[in-house]
């Protein structure tokens, strides 16, 4: 028996067939939420990013708005790592006294070089696995719903020698349902796979060109912060 559409041919599948296709259905109907999901985040990102990053260019110095722009900019990696070096750097020297009325010290006002850059670095690294969320599940629907679409091809052809046996014929009417469910199961897989293979691809790249950006944000920043330390300690040196 052939089918005239695709409605008549799923109705016909088996039971473990039509569970294999809900089982695929499944993992696209996620993948392809995630995807739409992902594509959000990364333009409001992208948005963000480039807005907090203009405003660097234009006033590297300017502190005070800088974190303002980056309070407003929540989205992007570069102001979090920007805040969360500020909130460890202490108020500047004409603000930061000692209960004695007297200046600290440089070194003891701003801290290290190396801890800022592992405060960096871990901030860096929280925002990266942030932007990996949820791509493990693509990368699984990527490798895995080809297998389930294989099972159910592999269904399919014992169904149609199933067949072949019970009709002691090898003709077309005979083969072709269950060919058709192999190939549809085929289908399905590939389906689900093929989106998620190219999406978290494309997911991923994103996300290194993202996080070298913000590495590279990070060094010229901490850069300034010891161009402020040199000064602040001039400006002690000469008083």
């Amino acid at each position: 028996m052939l089918f005239s559409n695709p409605i008549e041919l799923i109705g016909s599948l088996g039971s473990l067939s039509i569970f294999i296709l809900l089982v695929l259905a499944f993992f696209s109907i996620v993948s392809w939420g995630i995807i739409i999901y992902k594509w959000r985040r990364f333009k409001a990102i992208e948005a963000d990013e480039q807005r907090f990053l203009r405003a660097y260019e234009l006033h590297p110095h300017d502190f005070d708005d800088l974190r303002i722009q980056a309070q407003d900019t929540e989205f992007s990696p570069s102001a979090t790592v920007f805040l969360g070096v500020m909130d460890r750097i202490p108020p500047p020297p004409d603000l930061y006294e000692s209960p004695a009325g007297i200046n600290r010290s440089t070194s003891d006002r701003y801290p290290d070089r190396t801890y800022l850059e592992k405060v960096a670095n871990h901030i860096v690294q929280n925002q990266l696995t942030q932007q990996e969320t949820y791509l493990p599940f693509l990368a699984t629907t990527g490798n895995l719903t080809p297998f389930i679409g294989l099972l159910g091809t592999v269904l399919g052809i014992i169904g149609a020698f199933r067949e072949i046996g019970v009709q002691g014929s090898a003709s077309i009417a005979a083969v072709a349902p269950g060919v058709a469910e192999a190939l549809v199961a085929t289908a399905a897989g590939l389906f689900a796979a093929i989106p998620a293979v190219i999406a978290y691809n494309f997911f991923l790249t994103r996300i290194r060109k993202l996080v070298f950006r913000v590495e590279a944000f990070s060094i010229e920043f901490l850069n300034s912060i010891d161009e402020l330390a040199r000064e602040t300690k001039e400006f002690e040196v000469s008083r």
